[in-house]
C-alpha cells in the first residue's frame, strides 16, 4: 500500500529546494500526498478497512498541521505548494 521507492525518490527531487533536501515542509507534504491518495485508492475497495482508514487519518492530520505551520512562516511557499499538489485550500 506505500508508495514505492523510485515514486518517492521522484517525489522528493521535485519538491526538494536544494540537493539533497528529504525534510523541507514542501516535500513531506508531498510525500504525504501521494501516500494519502495511494490509502484513497485502497480504502474505496476495501470499505471495511478500519486499521488503514485510521492510518489515513493519522495522515492527513500530519498534512494538515504541516501546510499550518508552512501558510503562519511563508504564504507564498504555501500558495505554489497547493497549487502543485491541487490541494483544495
Amino acid at each position: 500500500m506505500a508508495i514505492s521507492k523510485e515514486k518517492k525518490n521522484e517525489i522528493i527531487k521535485k519538491y526538494a529546494r536544494h540537493e539533497g533536501d528529504t525534510g523541507s515542509t514542501e516535500v513531506q507534504v508531498a510525500v504525504l500526498t501521494a501516500d494519502i491518495n495511494e490509502i484513497n485508492e485502497h480504502m474505496s475497495v476495501h470499505k471495511k478497512d478500519f486499521h488503514s482508514q485510521r492510518g489515513l487519518m493519522k495522515k492527513i492530520g500530519h498534512r494538515r498541521n504541516l501546510l499550518a505551520y508552512l501558510r503562519r512562516t511563508d504564504v507564498q511557499r504555501y500558495r505554489d505548494l497547493i497549487q502543485s499538489l491541487g490541494l483544495r485550500r
